[in-house]
């Protein structure tokens, strides 16, 4: 489990098929964590209710929104608290709206094969796309993961949700 959770942000924007393999990996650890056999069913459910894990994109974007918090209130190296710029910092943009609701600059970007999967462009992008209550650098560390990890589990059990009633 340490492998899936080791700089797994690096596979921010990566292709599907990479954090598939990564969620393979995931779906093998809960057999030996509660001792069921491969083919037993519930392995979703395990997985989110009794384990309270997140599935590997989740995981992306939870620990993307938590460095960038840590960014905002300075806690984190300054190679990335420099990456997360807020809109009203910039002296041209202060009376935009996206200023007023804390949002992040992204920069530009060339369509190369990694520029797009940097920090500095996924890391405001995940925190930009974070409700309005949640884009706060004054919340507590704790309280604002605490939200986030929420607002992953509503959206995971409503996807388990849906798929196990079209089966």
């Amino acid at each position: 489990m340490s492998h899936v959770h080791y700089c797994n942000t690096a596979f921010a924007g990566s292709p599907r098929y990479i954090t598939d393999k990564l969620q393979c990996v995931l779906n093998a650890a809960p057999h030996l964590v509660t001792g069921t056999r491969k083919f037993d069913h519930g392995l979703s459910h395990s997985l989110h209710e009794e384990l309270h894990w997140l599935d590997v994109p989740e995981r992306i974007h939870y620990k993307l929104g938590v460095t960038v918090h840590r960014c905002l209130q300075n806690k984190a190296p300054e190679y990335l608290v420099d990456s997360c710029t807020p809109v009203s910092d910039i002296p041209s943009r202060r009376n935009l709206q996206s200023a007023t609701r804390h949002h992040l600059t992204v920069p530009r970007y060339r369509l190369s094969i990694f520029s797009h999967r940097t920090f500095s462009v996924r890391g405001p992008t995940a925190w930009n796309s974070l409700p309005y209550s949640l884009r706060d650098a004054a919340l507590s560390s704790n309280s604002f993961r605490q939200s986030l990890r929420r607002i992953y589990f509503v959206d995971t059990t409503q996807h388990t949700q849906r798929s196990r009633d079209a089966s």
